[in-house]
C-alpha cells in the first residue's frame, strides 16, 4: 500500500515551523507548552504527516508573533508587486470547511494585506487569540452570512457588511447561512 505524498505547501510550512523552532532553540516540548499545542501534533506538522488547521497554525504565529500571512508568504518566493489571481496561495482546513486566499500577500515593508476566506456552510473557527496582538482587521462579506465574535461581543455580517476590528483577545467565525460565505479580509499589522 503506497502511502500519499504530503501536499507540497503543507511540506513548505512544516519545514519553515521546524525551522522557526530551531531558531528560537526550542524543542518540540517548550514550544509544545508556549503554544499550548500537544508535541505529537508539533512534531505530526513539521514532518508534514498532517496538515495543521487554522486554529494550530494561529497559535504558532502568535508564539511567533506573526500573522498567518506572514507565515505563509515566508514559504513562497518574494513576493512580487502583481499577484495574478492563478498564482494566489490558497491553503485549506479540510476539518474545519474553511478556505483561504493570499490575495496580496504581505511583504516586509508593508503593513496591510488582503485575504479572502471562504467557510462551508456550518463551519465554526475559534481562535482562543490573535496570532499579533492588536492586529487591526476589517471583514467584508461578499456572499453568504457570517456570525464573528471578537471578545465577548458577537456581530451577524450579511452580504455588503464590513466589521472593523482591532484584535486582542478570541475571535470566532461561523457560517451562518445555509451557503457558503465569502468574504475579504484587510489585515493590518501594529
Amino acid at each position: 500500500m503506497r502511502i500519499e505524498d504530503p501536499d507540497p505547501v503543507d511540506t513548505r510550512i512544516g519545514a519553515r515551523l521546524a525551522e522557526l523552532r530551531a531558531q528560537h532553540g526550542w524543542s518540540l516540548g517548550e514550544l509544545a507548552e508556549r503554544s499550548g499545542v500537544s508535541r505529537s501534533t508539533l512534531s505530526r506538522a513539521e514532518r508534514a504527516e498532517i496538515s495543521a488547521t487554522a486554529a494550530v497554525l494561529n497559535r504558532l504565529c502568535h508564539v511567533y508573533g506573526r500573522t498567518m500571512s506572514q507565515l505563509l508568504s515566508e514559504v513562497e518566493a518574494e513576493p512580487a508587486p502583481l499577484v495574478r489571481a492563478a498564482e494566489q496561495q490558497v491553503w485549506q482546513d479540510r476539518a474545519s470547511g474553511f478556505v483561504r486566499r493570499s490575495v496580496s500577500p504581505p511583504h516586509a515593508g508593508l503593513r496591510g494585506e488582503l485575504v479572502e476566506g471562504r467557510l462551508a456552510p456550518g463551519a465554526d473557527i475559534a481562535y482562543d487569540r490573535p496570532p499579533v496582538s492588536g492586529l487591526e482587521q476589517h471583514l467584508w462579506v461578499l456572499e453568504g452570512a457570517l456570525e464573528v465574535t471578537v471578545g465577548d461581543t458577537g456581530h451577524r455580517l450579511d452580504a455588503g457588511d464590513c466589521l472593523r476590528m482591532r484584535v486582542f483577545g478570541p475571535t470566532r467565525f461561523r457560517c451562518a447561512g445555509p451557503e457558503e460565505a465569502r468574504y475579504v479580509l484587510a489585515v493590518v499589522r501594529p
